[in-house]
């Protein structure tokens, strides 16, 4: 009899410690991780590695003058003070990225880009050029910390600092300084300058075939770099809802709000009146956006726990400070794998 007692005392353990993992959420699920464009978004247990490769291309084009589409000749004179206006400006970005859980409530995170623009014009005269800028970007570090994972509900917070390792000294030829180059304007520099603060929070619920997150993101710019300005502080509130449609499959959609400060300070190598992104007045911004995205997850097989992401992501409504080049479109791919 005792040993049907102690046998049976063995699996109500296992089943009940069972329900309890069964009640954490888990990213071992192809929705286990947000979207790939949302960064900090989950973290690991006690040992885990992953690494990280993300692509993302974001596509800018057009004038708004404040949330109004308007031609280019509104930016150029007569019209304006300005004698040069972009029209456009691709840019890629390659992020490499590791994450390394000490303990089970915290992640240390690293992570290094690697940016290329260009930026085409047109000048008052009808005359066009274009400028390319290329180089690592600013490095990343931080760590998360894991308030509590428990009826399938996650709370954790980000607190990190960017690193300017990126240029904020790139040049290049225009037309009215060839043949020697000269200092490009804020949004072809590829750094900060800046150590900046970055901090978020981020909240994930899970159900049997549904997960929602929402993230709570800012960056904060720290003191004046060397060329006597200091970027527009970010702050940004993510929200997405995925379906796991399969064991190796999930869509998701997304949607964001944000804001960035206008530029402090001028780079006095600058002159405001040549080109609009010359102008620190035309800076800083308030955005909303959305993205359609899918995951594919390895569950099981010799690639287990390798993810790959893809989204897009257009703009809802952006309302600028003077007169910038629009956002287009922007699509993030990328792969993730867990040790």
């Amino acid at each position: 009899m005792k040993k049907y007692i102690y046998a049976l005392f063995i699996v109500a353990t296992h089943f009940f410690y069972a329900q309890e993992e069964n009640t954490k959420w888990t990213g071992s699920r192809p929705d286990g991780h947000a979207p790939i464009s949302v960064m900090g978004d989950h973290t690991h247990g006690k040992g885990e590695v992953m690494f990280s490769y993300r692509y993302m291309y974001m596509n800018m084009e057009d004038l708004n003058r404040g949330s109004e589409n308007v031609p280019f000749s509104n930016a150029l004179r007569p019209n304006d003070v300005y004698m040069v206006t972009p029209t456009s400006m691709p840019m890629n970005m390659h992020m490499l990225g590791m994450m390394y859980a000490p303990s089970d409530k915290i992640t240390l995170v690293a992570m290094v880009n690697y940016l290329s623009s260009e930026m085409d014009h047109i000048t008052a005269m009808g005359g066009t050029f274009t400028t390319e800028s290329s180089g690592f970007g600013d490095t990343k570090i931080s760590a998360l910390y894991k308030f509590f994972n428990k009826n399938k509900q996650q709370l954790h917070a980000q607190a990190g600092i960017s690193i300017p390792t990126g240029s904020i000294d790139k040049m290049d030829i225009i037309p009215a300084s060839a043949p020697n180059q000269v200092i490009l304007p804020y949004p072809m520099q590829i750094g900060s300058g800046t150590w900046d603060t970055e901090l978020a929070l981020t909240y994930l619920k899970q159900w049997n075939i549904i997960s929602y997150g929402a993230q709570a993101r800012t960056t904060l710019r720290i003191g004046e770099n060397d060329n006597e300005y200091r970027l527009g502080n970010k702050y940004s509130f993510n929200n997405w809802l995925a379906v796991k449609a399969a064991d190796w499959l999930s869509f998701s959609g997304r949607v964001e709000l944000g804001a960035i400060d206008k530029i402090e300070g001028t780079n006095p190598a600058l002159n405001p009146m040549m080109v609009i992104t010359a102008d620190t007045a035309n800076s800083g911004m308030t955005y909303a956006n959305a993205g359609l995205g899918l995951n594919l997850y390895a569950f099981k097989g010799s690639l287990k726990d390798l993810r790959l992401g893809f989204e897009a992501a257009v703009p809802l409504f952006q309302n600028m400070n003077g007169v910038q080049l629009r956002t287009k479109e922007t699509l993030t791919l990328g792969l993730q794998y867990a040790l």
